[in-house]
C-alpha cells in the first residue's frame, strides 16, 4: 500500500497512525501541499479532488478522504466497536469531526502556523467555533476515558489529530483538562510523540 500524505496535516497523519497500531506494511510518499505537489497531473488522476491523503491499495484501487481510509483500514480490527450502537456512535464523532472541528481547529493553525497570519488577525467566528469544538470534546470526555466508551476507537484518531495541535491555532488547551489528559492516553495507545 502507498499513501500519499502531508507530515503536516493531522488528516494524514490519522492514515499513518493507523496503519502503524494495525502492523500494515505502507510506503509513505511525501506530497507537500504547500508546494501544490497534490496539484499535478499524476496526483490528480489518483485523486481529482487535488486533497491528500490518498491511499493506493495493493490491488492498485485509489482511496481518498482521511475517515474513509482509516475505516477501510481498520475494518475487523478493534479499533471499530463490535456494537452497533457503539459503531454509530464512532461515526457520529468521526462525521462531527470533519464538519465542526477540523474546519475551525485545524484552519486556525494553518493559519498561524503555516500561513503567519498572528493569533491577534484571526477571524473571530474560527476562533469561537474551534473553542466550541474543543468544549463539546471536553463535555463528551465527563464520563468516560475514550469517545466511545473506555477503548481507543477510530473516533479519537479522527479527533486527537489536530486536537493535540490546537496550541498551535492559538487555543489553549489548559482551558480543557479532560481534553489534555484525553490526547495523552491517545497518544500513548497509538505510540505517537
Amino acid at each position: 500500500m502507498r499513501v500519499y500524505g502531508d507530515s503536516i496535516s493531522g488528516n494524514c497523519l490519522k492514515v499513518k497512525w493507523v496503519a502503524d497500531h494495525l502492523g500494515r506494511k505502507f510506503e509513505w510518499i511525501e506530497t507537500d501541499i504547500l508546494r501544490g505537489e497534490s496539484r499535478t497531473a499524476e496526483f490528480l488522476a489518483l485523486n481529482p479532488a487535488g486533497q491528500v491523503p490518498v491511499v493506493v491499495l495493493d490491488d492498485g484501487r485509489p482511496l481518498a478522504q482521511s475517515n474513509a481510509i482509516i475505516i477501510h483500514l481498520a475494518e475487523g480490527s478493534d479499533l471499530i466497536p463490535v456494537d452497533a450502537y457503539d459503531r454509530a456512535r464512532m461515526l457520529e464523532w468521526m462525521f462531527w469531526e470533519q464538519y465542526s472541528h477540523e474546519p475551525y481547529v485545524a484552519v486556525a493553525r494553518f493559519q498561524v502556523r503555516y500561513a503567519g497570519k498572528p493569533v491577534s488577525e484571526l477571524e473571530a467566528r474560527l476562533v469561537e467555533r474551534g473553542n466550541g469544538a474543543l468544549q463539546r470534546l471536553e463535555d463528551g470526555l465527563a464520563s468516560s476515558s475514550f469517545l466511545v466508551g473506555s477503548v481507543l476507537s477510530l473516533a479519537d484518531v479522527a479527533l486527537v489529530a489536530y486536537t493535540r495541535v490546537a496550541h498551535e491555532g492559538g487555543f489553549d488547551l489548559g482551558r480543557y483538562p479532560r481534553v489534555q489528559a484525553w490526547v495523552k492516553r491517545v497518544e500513548a495507545a497509538l505510540k505517537i510523540a
